[in-house]
């Protein structure tokens, strides 16, 4: 008998690989995703703007370092003793402006540098709701816990979300010919919305994604959403907040990015670097034993191994370690 739903995942007709540097946008499940890639050792940068969750928002921070933007203390504007961005997550905020901006444009740099170089941008869209400043009309990115009474909340339309995007990547694919384009949506249930509200805004996105999905060649769409609220679909697949997904639901995700997006050639590089984290992370009993040396010295020849058969992978951290 089976007793749960297998969502079959269509390999990517273009796979993820080694060589390529990839650009991770959105929602904080594209920081789980991410830091899985990094973990691995993918040259990834995640979240230049820090976490955001509405399409509108990730399109306006892409827009902003196809033009090169520079972030000033106009800006930024100051709430309980820090100062912020509309644009950016919190962890952008300073006690000082300078402080923020020096944080902001380190960032800016690397993702102007990223868009050109890129090889895929994977973008995870989170809620279809928005948030707008009651004074001017502005979209904020993260509301910053600014007292709710100074916004309007909205949900966007497909059409608003098809068109943003749309334009955006009309733009990207000029400017950079070769990247390729990933979309996901969020599993994770944003519930404050409502349960209703939530659902409806889900369905908003997957419309919006699968439009432009149909629409282009180098996009391309993986069911992270599906695989957790169709296939596993169960509360014990989420944190005690019943909102989040656990790290069981996490690392079933990720299995299943391995297979579907990720070349076979850099699969069995990603095993081997998996057996090294693994090994890594090993607690010996006794450190000074000379079984745990010779575990230490098998391990650190196994990393030189790879050193040498893949010098640009950034492994000196392990061979620290293993030394």
């Amino acid at each position: 008998m089976q007793f749960h739903l297998n969502v079959p995942v269509t390999p990517l007709p273009a796979t993820i690989q080694y060589q390529q540097e990839l650009l991770l946008m959105g929602s904080c499940f594209a920081e789980e995703i991410g830091e899985k890639l990094q973990e691995h050792r993918f040259n990834t940068l995640i979240n230049p703007h820090g976490i955001l969750y509405n399409p509108l928002s990730i399109t306006k921070a892409l827009t902003s370092y196809m033009d090169g933007q520079v972030y000033t203390r106009e800006d930024l504007f100051q709430h309980n003793d820090s100062w912020n961005s509309w644009d950016h997550h919190s962890r952008f905020s300073g006690l000082t402006p300078e402080a923020a901006l020096d944080h902001i444009q380190g960032m800016q740099t690397a993702a102007v540098r990223a868009i050109d170089h890129a090889d895929w941008l994977i973008i995870t869209l989170g809620s279809a709701h928005a948030y707008v400043l009651k004074e001017n009309n502005r979209l904020v990115g993260n509301c910053h816990k600014v007292p709710g009474g100074n916004f309007y909340k909205r949900l966007l339309t497909v059409d608003e979300i098809v068109t943003a995007l749309d334009n955006m990547m009309h733009r990207l694919f000029f400017r950079n010919r070769k990247i390729n384009i990933l979309f996901t949506v969020s599993p994770v249930r944003y519930i404050r919305d409502g349960v209703v509200e939530n659902n409806l805004s889900k369905a908003v996105l997957l419309q919006a994604v699968h439009h432009l999905v149909n629409k282009f060649n180098r996009l391309f769409y993986f069911p992270a959403y599906e695989l957790v609220i169709d296939d596993l679909r169960d509360y014990r697949f989420y944190k005690e907040d019943m909102v989040h997904p656990n790290e069981q639901a996490i690392q079933y995700v990720w299995e299943r990015v391995v297979k579907g997006c990720i070349s076979e050639g850099s699969q069995e590089l990603l095993h081997r670097i998996a057996e090294l984290n693994r090994a890594a992370r090993h607690r010996p009993f006794n450190p000074e034993s000379p079984q745990h040396q010779q575990f230490l010295h098998t391990y650190a020849a196994r990393v030189k191994q790879l050193m040498g058969e893949h010098p640009e992978l950034p492994l000196d951290d392990l061979l620290a370690y293993f030394q």
